[in-house]
């Protein structure tokens, strides 16, 4: 009975853990039934969940942001080459 309680239920550190990693790689289904049982128990983990997940989106918008800011940079510099140029 000790191994099937050790098999399904995680601690708080390794339950964060899993939560960063879903957000990168697929958790494998052992991991995520493991992560859902904690969560449903886990009021704690549940918030860093949800906030997790907002920081990660943030970050994620801030990256797509600056990767359209480094085009346009790109292309008025080739714009002022082509004027040059011309």
């Amino acid at each position: 009975m000790k191994k099937i309680m050790h098999l399904l239920f995680l601690s708080c550190l390794k339950a964060s853990e899993l939560i960063e990693k879903d957000f990168h790689i697929k958790l494998g289904s052992k991991e995520r039934l493991q992560l859902k049982l904690h969560k449903t128990m886990c009021d704690t983990c549940n918030r860093y969940s949800k906030h997790s997940a907002i920081i990660e989106k943030a970050i994620h918008d801030l990256q797509d942001k600056e990767a359209i800011f480094v085009d346009f940079k790109k292309l008025e510099k080739r714009i002022i080459l082509n004027l040059k140029n011309a």
